[in-house]
């Protein structure tokens, strides 16, 4: 019970509390447990139960997301959340076990805490929601390595900590020297922040995000195509700025179904501000089906077309065996689309601008295949789907790390929330109300430059963790 208590008050170092600092004590408090369990097993059932605290908490929005608007029956929607709460809490619990078999817990474990936050954000296909890293941005001191090793590196020394201070805790003998490891950590994170890895180029645009609030339940109501139509492009109308960004699948119709007079004016309006519009539209490919954002304006017309699709989300993984979940029990739109393959950036508004949609903005070494050319970063989403839920402010809080390992701005335009600019150091500098149609108007600046983790991705983390589990080894019966 205290396993599980620590792993869902560590929901709170998260967006949108931002207490940093508290994963580095509920984890401590975890790794202590872990220091006096007698066997491996009872580890890891105490980090299995860690873990279903924290993520049944962390992701309890996926319920809303099946059963509100997905239409699923109260009970599977319940059964399947558990589920993937149960199949996640599998991750800390395989750290602490192995940690323990490895002979030296204390200082394994931080590095194998990672290590499968790491495996998490591949393993079929990926779902790295609630990766410690993420907890200390945009104001821990530990975000200055997140230029370097990237968000799971800082996973690995934001477990460190708390595994310094079981240690000082614990051994009388090793307190100095576990204090000034944290200490240490925490001065090193605070000076590389101050390392300027990208420089201004160009002068600040005038941006607008638009935010339509469309309520999920009506988005694809033909009776409401219509209405949605209409208001985007009277908001776009109202968008005084060089770069006008609407959010993902906001046109609720094909792109090719949209009549000529209707982009016309949407052109028309971009001409008129010597810049160009980025737009969320479905488009219709040699039979396939692609979730898209295209350039309309200035700029010769481009395209995006989201290549990390959301498994039983926007594609059917084995759809000869879960065809029937789709058919019987959930009623989603745009669950059977096709993966794009560019990841050129955009020529747009005078910029170079690198485009994510949605949920590839978790996955920062994805991100990174942009870069060094992307000047800009823009994130277009939809989390009406998760309700009045912490789901997107968890979201952005994925953008703030994004905008400190790349060392560029971020503009998100959402449904619903959360539209925000985001700075280069990953502070947001304007943030819209959730769940109210309105214009982000603000400015954005272009960077340039290169960063250890565009250069590198993953790989230096990989390195390091190699290392470091070989010293735990190493040193395991002086632990």
């Amino acid at each position: 019970m205290l396993a599980i208590l620590l792993g869902a008050l560590t929901v709170l170092g998260f967006a949108p509390y931002y207490l940093f600092w508290l994963p580095w004590l509920t984890l401590a408090g975890l790794l202590g447990l872990w220091q006096v369990a007698p066997t491996s097993g009872q580890v890891f059932r105490i980090g299995l139960a860690f873990g279903l605290g924290l993520y049944c908490v962390g992701i309890y929005w996926i319920y809303i997301s099946l059963h509100d608007f997905g239409g699923m029956p109260w009970w599977f929607a319940g059964f399947s959340t558990f589920c993937l709460c149960a199949f996640m809490a599998l991750f800390p619990a395989l750290a602490g076990y192995l940690a323990k078999r490895l002979g030296n817990l204390l200082w394994a474990a931080p590095v194998l805490w990672a290590v499968s936050d790491w495996v998490r954000s591949w393993i079929f296909t990926g779902f790295p929601w609630l990766t410690l890293g993420y907890s200390q941005a945009p104001s821990s001191p530990l975000v200055g390595f997140l230029p370097v090793i990237g968000v799971y590196g800082v996973s690995a020394l934001a477990a460190g900590i708390s595994a310094s201070l079981v240690c000082a805790w614990l051994n009388a003998a090793q307190r100095l020297h576990a204090l000034l490891l944290t200490v240490g950590l925490l001065v090193s994170g605070s000076l590389l922040a101050f390392i300027p890895w990208s420089h201004p180029v160009g002068q600040p645009i005038a941006v607008a995000l638009l935010q339509g609030n469309i309520s999920q339940t009506i988005k694809w109501s033909p009776d409401q195509a219509e209405r949605t139509l209409r208001q985007y492009l009277d908001m776009v109308r109202m968008a005084q700025a060089k770069l006008i960004v609407l959010p993902e699948t906001a046109l609720p119709i094909l792109a090719e179904q949209v009549d000529p007079s209707y982009m016309a004016a949407l052109e028309q309006h971009a001409l008129s501000q010597h810049g160009d519009i980025l737009l969320g539209v479905v488009e219709a490919k040699n039979n396939s089906y692609y979730n898209s954002a295209i350039s309309i304006g200035s700029s010769p017309g481009q395209a995006y077309s989201k290549s990390h699709l959301v498994p039983f989300g926007e594609y059917i993984p084995l759809k000869s065996v879960f065809g029937w979940i789709y058919q019987d029990w959930l009623h989603m739109p745009l669950s059977d689309l096709s993966r794009g393959t560019s990841r050129k950036p955009l020529q747009i508004a005078g910029q170079k601008v690198g485009v994510n949609i949605c949920y590839e903005d978790v996955f920062g070494e994805e991100i990174a295949l942009q870069l060094p050319e992307a000047e800009l970063l823009v994130n277009i989403s939809n989390d009406a789907w998760y309700g009045r839920s912490f789901a997107a402010e968890q979201h952005m809080q994925f953008s703030q790390v994004r905008a400190i390992e790349t060392g560029r701005m971020v503009l998100r335009s959402t449904n619903t929330g959360a539209t925000a600019i985001i700075g280069h150091d990953g502070q947001v500098r304007q943030h819209a109300p959730h769940d109210d149609g309105l214009i982000l108007v603000g400015k954005a600046q272009s960077y340039q430059g290169t960063t250890p983790y565009v250069r590198w991705g993953n790989y230096l983390f990989i390195l390091l963790s190699v290392i470091g589990l070989a010293v735990a080894f190493r040193y395991k019966d002086q632990a």
